[in-house]
């Protein structure tokens, strides 16, 4: 099975323009999250694909491999899309370019999943929220699974409300629900049908495209994960990556 991995990456980000090239600890941020995906056992390639020139040369500067895509396409799907079809793969796994330090084991365990189960189209992944101030962030993307691990609904709202002033525990650590990680995996076949679907209005309220696929009748499986919170959508999300690189040194 040949396993591509393919990072999309724009340079005209509405919240943070140029956040692909925006340093952290005086690496750019796309060189970081391209070596976090280069140390995933089974991938065959790993690439980015983006819309800029400039992003282009630097991927190319330190040692990778980058692709020019079109600068018209609305989504990320519509981006990663246009290189799955110029390439041999059965799998695709998306890794999103806002997560610099996303653990290996991370991608390793969503790939893994969908291999066991050939009928499976597509998968995620996401780790538990322990602090109630990410719980109401509209930064960060929630998902609620049902009792098989798959995605019943995200949103950049509080899910699942909770009624009481307390999170619920588990074991003996209390969490206040999951957080989304930008980790895809898509069988080939799906990836090119899922970009062909039309958007929804549930994926245009909450500016999820994840929800285009619930919304079509299509299973996401959600696995569970240990992944530290860390995700650039603002400047100040900058801020934070810089101090858990200086605190964790980016330890797996």
């Amino acid at each position: 099975m040949t396993v591509v991995a393919i990072i999309p990456a724009r340079y005209n980000s509405t919240r943070f323009p140029g956040k692909p090239l925006a340093a952290i600890g005086g690496k750019p941020m796309i060189q970081h999250v391209y070596e976090s995906a280069a140390k995933v056992s089974g991938l065959n390639r790993v690439l980015v694909a983006t819309d800029d020139r400039q992003i282009l040369k630097v991927v190319k500067g330190f040692g990778g491999e980058a692709i020019l895509t079109s600068r018209d396409h609305v989504s990320g799907t519509d981006r990663l899309a246009e290189v799955a079809r110029k390439i041999k793969a059965q799998w695709i796994v998306n890794v999103q370019g806002d997560l610099p330090f996303v653990r290996s084991q991370t991608i390793s365990r969503t790939l893994r999943a969908l291999m066991r189960d050939h009928s499976i189209p597509m998968g995620t992944a996401r780790t538990p929220i322990f602090h109630k101030e990410e719980l109401v962030d509209p930064n960060v993307v929630k998902v609620v699974t049902d009792s098989q691990g798959f995605a019943l609904y995200f949103s950049r709202a509080p899910i699942p409300f909770l009624r009481g002033q307390n999170g619920w525990n588990k074991g003996d650590i209390e969490i206040w629900g999951h957080r989304h990680i930008g980790v895809y995996v898509y069988r080939r076949t799906f990836l090119l049908r899922f970009s062909r679907l039309r958007p929804v209005a549930l994926e245009r309220a909450e500016g999820l495209e994840q929800l285009r696929a619930l919304a079509h009748g299509y299973r996401i499986r959600v696995i569970d994960v240990d992944e530290p919170s860390v995700e650039v959508d603002t400047p100040e999300d900058l801020k934070r990556a810089e101090n858990y690189l200086r605190i964790s040194g980016n330890r797996e």
